[in-house]
């Protein structure tokens, strides 16, 4: 059978991958065997999420209604149903349920009522609290078909420590990243010196490590000094993976939906208050606003450097008529190119403007020359891909130490 739970935590607390931890303990102290605990990204853009919009889904062997039980008196127990926008889900499914339902919450939105059809064709079991929208998540994970995935332990801290600071050794951290990567990732920022992978919201989570294998993100987990954890997770996961990404042109897009769109660059880049940038690019007659915001850091200097007509690939979020850059491909370079008065031969002079369309003039000796100099600038910006650091990147986007995108 398949569990899946979705929205039991709040901003003030609470945590649905601890809460599926938790359960998987329990079942195998009931004999049950989980065959697999998988943390399930969906659509990083839906308004109402908590924090990463993550769903759970466990794989186990034993008596499915025993399972839902467990599974219904835990969500009772830890679920932070105080929240008003909190309204947890719960799905067993001893069947497989339509992957399709899972490609569409990772990349579009989905009702509550799409997911109860989908439910009741396939004979699962479920149970929504309140408006019952966790039960979208839910369904999503158990229908989950991943083609390609990533691990992530996550290390819980005990129960009686939730809502106290965090005591991880940074220096740990750093050498971790060090002995791993790239086979581990988003540990730490090392351009921007800061510590990425130890939240600093109130939850169950003590720090989490994600790498390309179980043996890896445990590798550098073994590696980090912390307070006492409590309990640990290795999580199949979805995360660094673009399952969130949709090919995409520019006047075809749609809102709070996320795209790889190619463009050329119609407007240099501006920089606005706050340190965003932005450009201007279109494909064919439409534009479109390009973001790199504020948290983005060292990633804004690419984007500075690019000039009308250079051709690229966007990649992000389409958000209030904006693409918010998580990644940009640089597919080709414009030539920049400065102008200058004409050198006069004969005297080693610059000539001047004879006045405008009446071309160059030397003031010593009256030669004339009708066009200006042109002199090429080199470029120092380099085709290729780009992206936004470990502090400012998503969930689901895949980070180039895993490999170029083929779009």
């Amino acid at each position: 059978m398949l569990i899946g739970i979705d929205d039991t935590d709040s901003p003030q607390g609470m945590c649905t991958t601890y809460l599926g931890a938790v359960l998987a303990r329990r079942l195998i102290r009931r004999h049950m065997r989980v065959r697999e605990a998988r943390l399930v990204r969906l659509n990083p853009n839906v308004t109402w999420k908590t924090r990463g919009n993550a769903a759970v889904m466990l794989d186990v062997e034993g008596d499915p209604e025993h399972a839902f039980t467990l599974a219904c008196d835990l969500v009772e127990e830890l679920a932070d149903q105080s929240c008003g926008n909190t309204n947890p889900g719960v799905v067993v499914a001893d069947r497989k349920i339509d992957p399709a339902f899972y490609q569409k919450a990772v990349t579009d939105f989905c009702t509550v009522e799409e997911a109860i059809a989908i439910l009741n064709r396939a004979g699962a079991r479920y149970r929504g609290w309140k408006n019952r929208r966790g039960l979208i998540g839910a369904t999503a994970a158990v229908a989950s078909e991943l083609p390609d995935t990533t691990s992530e332990i996550l290390v819980y801290r005990q129960p009686e420590r939730f809502g106290t600071p965090r005591e991880v050794d940074r220096a740990s951290l750093f050498a971790a990243e060090a002995a791993t990567f790239p086979h581990t990732w988003d540990t730490v920022d090392g351009a921007n010196d800061l510590v990425v992978c130890v939240p600093h919201t109130p939850d169950p989570v003590l720090f989490g490590i994600r790498g390309e294998s179980p043996q890896w993100v445990m590798a550098a987990r073994q590696m980090i000094g912390s307070e006492p954890p409590g309990i640990e997770q290795i999580w199949v996961t979805n995360q660094g993976t673009d399952a969130h990404l949709l090919p995409g042109t520019t006047g075809h897009l749609h809102e709070l939906l996320s795209y790889f769109v190619p463009g050329t660059v119609t407007q240099a880049p501006q920089t606005g208050t706050g340190g965003h940038v932005s450009f201007v690019m279109k494909d064919g007659e439409h534009p479109v606003r390009c973001m790199a915001y504020e948290p983005t850091k060292n990633f804004r200097q690419i984007v500075r450097q690019l000039l009308p007509s250079d051709r690229v690939i966007a990649v992000g979020s389409f958000k209030k008529g904006s693409i918010n850059l998580e990644k940009l491909k640089i597919v080709s370079l414009a030539k920049a190119e400065t102008t200058r008065p004409p050198l006069c031969t004969a005297c080693n002079k610059r000539m001047t403007s004879d006045g405008k369309g009446k071309g160059w003039k030397c003031k010593k000796c009256s030669a004339r020359k009708d066009a200006p100099e042109v002199q090429e600038i080199p470029r120092t910006l380099a085709p290729g891909w780009y992206e936004v650091p470990p502090t400012a990147r998503r969930h689901l986007a895949r980070p180039l130490c895993r490999g170029l995108p083929d779009f």
